[in-house]
């Protein structure tokens, strides 16, 4: 896809190649519904989330994904279920497709006790123990040290408490305006030194909220080279094709994992939607979003399917229906859990254990149920 915009540089996907790896399209086309299906979910889930906005069920700040599924869905794909990730605040997507229960993200929009973190999160801050998802994160790019924490981490554990070779590989995604914040560039310092296995990813979509990447950031057009400065393997990938995705992914995530060393990956993207619910997208014409729009991943995914035999419309539309009734029933689900109580929950959750008037921590119902699932409930 080539697109000639003024306002965020020459094209903003001009000169990004497909991957040389064509696995994804090797893999049963099932994998391919399996992520067809995420991402329809991702964007039902978002728009319904707007309409929840609208209707004052959600407060605090909203950030929805749409037009940025296929980033989430192909890079969680490439991954394997250990290895961590941890995102900033338009986290919705990659809760959903690391594995979250629509429920129990729908709570926490809406700030109910049923929510992933008991509601006390709201929208930007999905957080999923089980699927080593260590959350989102509200202060621009404050989840990158934690990230190269995490990798950190892993890799001790895995080479000095056990005497054997890097297994695990964590990605931190970021989006573009995170570019120029100096706890990117200390942690990139970092991973570079110490061969730390974390991949940040650039969620590249143009806009720091409202400015173009051009206006608000040097080397706009080659982000990659700030990677470059701490000796950072960096690659750019075309982030509205999802099979695009895996693939670019895939060999990042692989290599990092085998080298044990850090890489940088500038996503290129576009947010159909403003940057939060109170944006009125006045920095941007609407024929730009149109001409943005024709790439849509969903449609990129269905038409390829379609051409390969694989799906027919008939069963588009049924796989669209019931996901529709799933986010119906999170829905409905969400309501139903009550908000925390404050003699409750206040002092809750500050520290593990009482201490003073707080009264330590209590399990999340996501949690909980992951116990009963396994039998340790």
């Amino acid at each position: 896809m080539s697109v000639v915009n003024t306002a965020i540089g020459t094209g903003h996907f001009d000169g990004l190649s497909k991957s040389s790896s064509s696995v994804s399209r090797a893999l049963p086309f099932e994998k391919h519904l399996e992520w067809l299906r995420m991402m329809v979910l991702i964007r039902e889930f978002e728009v319904r989330t707007m309409q929840a906005y609208q209707d004052r069920k959600i407060g605090g700040f909203c950030h929805v994904y749409i037009g940025q599924e296929a980033v989430a869905v192909g890079c969680i794909a490439a991954t394997e279920h250990a290895d961590p990730i941890v995102t900033a605040y338009r986290d919705h997507g990659h809760a959903l497709a690391r594995g979250m229960d629509p429920k129990y993200c729908m709570a926490e929009m809406f700030g109910r006790i049923g929510g992933c973190a008991k509601g006390k999160g709201g929208s930007m801050h999905m957080f999923d123990r089980d699927n080593n998802l260590f959350g989102g994160h509200g202060i621009v790019g404050a989840q990158t040290p934690l990230g190269t924490g995490l990798a950190f981490g892993t890799k001790y554990i895995d080479e000095v408490l056990n005497k054997g070779k890097n297994r695990q590989v964590t990605l931190c995604f970021l989006g573009d305006g995170a570019l120029n914040q100096g706890a990117l560039h200390e942690a990139m310092n970092l991973a570079g030194l110490l061969d730390v296995p974390v991949v940040y990813v650039v969620e590249n979509n143009g806009y720091s909220m409202g400015t173009s990447i051009q206006r608000g950031t040097t080397m706009g057009d080659q982000i990659v080279a700030k990677a470059g400065a701490y000796g950072i393997t960096a690659r750019q990938i075309d982030g509205m094709d999802v099979l695009n995705v895996y693939d670019g992914m895939k060999e990042v995530i692989d290599e990092a994992r085998e080298t044990s060393r850090p890489a940088f990956v500038d996503m290129r993207t576009y947010r159909f939607k403003g940057h939060s619910m109170s944006d009125p997208r006045k920095y941007r014409s609407r024929e730009e979003e149109e001409v943005y729009e024709t790439g849509d991943p969903i449609a990129q995914l269905r038409d390829h399917m379609m051409e390969a035999g694989n799906l027919d419309e008939d069963a588009f539309k049924a796989m669209a229906k019931e996901v529709r009734s799933e986010v119906k029933e999170s829905i409905k689900w969400a309501e139903a859990s009550p908000p925390p109580s404050v003699d409750e929950e206040l002092y809750r959750d500050v520290y593990v254990e009482a201490w003073g008037p707080y009264t330590g921590t209590t399990e999340p119902e996501i949690v909980r149920d992951a116990g009963s699932s396994k039998g340790e409930g």
